[in-house]
């Protein structure tokens, strides 16, 4: 039974992508008097924020890469190398993004170091990279690789610091591995995406089954216990560690810390199971209520670009109570906008789904052009 779309990513990332925007337009709209809101915020919703974005990568890059082996396998005009290098010149589309983002960021503010920063495009991107010859390893594998980058990241995070901003092979590798030090690091989040590929592993094998209460059975035993039971200490320790530089200005560079990595895993492991077993178990119905998010997922890349035009709108103009009126009209705002582009357009403004087609086009036009060759 081939997989449709799964409604509770759909809304994973919708929420991620929302409240990515959320933080930065407190951070852009806020007076400096109010700057407190700003660190409250980060606090409460970084963990489904960035780290969760990439997070939910992960689930739905091994939801599709198990989709076109299986399409490689059972297809005439498609094939593994054609799987491999459409994988491969999305990954690249996406990085091109990210250095033309990064690009435009290190323009407007006159820092040409942010060329090469961990915005979260430039981290998928290299996420994607990164995790192509893994996704044929066991999950197992691949949670102990991640748990060991991130032990990796904190031993060269102590010895290369101390060189920051400084010219010297050092600081290089610093300004190359953990440039700002207040965003999405490789390492630390290429865990979060390697552990995505193990749950979308795990919600491949739950959508494959047809009766329903099997489905729910297998979901409740191979995924929201398991969740729960990892889940619940990961964000009892790392928020027992975590919990005093949380509400505080340290708290915007608190994704460096170990105890913040530990504490988003445990949220998001437990939150994308409550919302899978919820939609297995149609306690609640997702295609009359999920619109507003699917579009905020939809068009999640052309979103997080455009939404950059609203860092001068208000400028910091707004203190703590007048600030969250105008982020829901904005929002609101956003919501219908969004969903008339979606009606009037559909996917032709959703830069996702252009990079999928013409790294799709590009990799089978690769494939036959070869094969003519080789049969000349």
């Amino acid at each position: 039974m081939p997989i449709g779309r799964i409604k509770s990513i759909d809304i994973f990332r919708g929420l991620c992508m929302g409240w990515m925007v959320l933080i930065h337009l407190i951070d852009w709209w806020i007076i400096p008097q109010d700057r407190w809101v700003f660190w409250a915020v980060v606090s409460i919703f970084s963990p489904i924020g960035a780290s969760g974005f990439v997070f939910i990568s992960g689930v739905s890059v091994s939801i599709y890469h198990s989709k076109r082996m299986h399409k490689s396998k059972n297809s005439d005009d498609y094939n593994h190398k054609i799987a491999r290098n459409e994988y491969f010149f999305r990954a690249f589309f996406i990085l091109i993004v990210a250095l033309i983002y990064n690009l435009f960021i290190a323009i407007g503010i006159s820092n040409p170091t942010m060329i090469w920063a961990w915005f979260i495009l430039q981290t998928i991107g290299f996420s994607l990279l990164m995790a192509w010859p893994l996704l044929k390893t066991s999950k197992i594998f691949r949670l102990l690789f991640g748990a060991a980058l991130w032990a990796i990241n904190q031993y060269l995070f102590f010895i290369l610091s101390p060189n920051q901003n400084q010219l010297s092979i050092e600081g290089v590798l610093f300004h190359l591995l953990f440039n700002p030090v207040d965003q999405d690091h490789i390492f630390s989040f290429f865990t979060f995406f390697l552990v995505g590929t193990v749950i979308g592993d795990v919600i491949h094998d739950i959508y494959l089954i047809d009766n329903s209460s099997v489905k729910k059975a297998f979901i409740r035993k191979k995924l929201l216990f398991p969740s729960v039971l990892a889940g619940v200490p990961l964000i009892v320790i790392g928020f027992y560690f975590l919990h005093s530089i949380l509400f505080t200005e340290r708290a915007l560079t608190m994704k460096i810390v170990i105890w913040w990595k530990i504490y988003v895993l445990g949220i998001l492991l437990i939150f994308i199971s409550i919302l899978l077993y919820l939609e297995v178990s149609n306690t609640f119905q997702t295609k009359k209520n999920y619109k507003y998010l699917h579009y905020f997922s939809y068009y999640s890349l052309t979103f997080y670009l455009a939404h950059n035009g609203l860092y001068f709108l208000f400028l910091y103009q707004l203190n703590a109570i007048n600030i969250w009126i105008f982020i829901f009209i904005t929002y609101v705002i956003l919501g219908f906008l969004m969903r008339f582009l979606y009606k009037k357009w559909g996917p032709n403004l959703s830069l996702k789904v252009q990079i999928g087609r013409l790294s799709s086009r590009l990799a089978k036009k690769m494939h036959y052009k070869k094969s003519i060759n080789m049969d000349e």
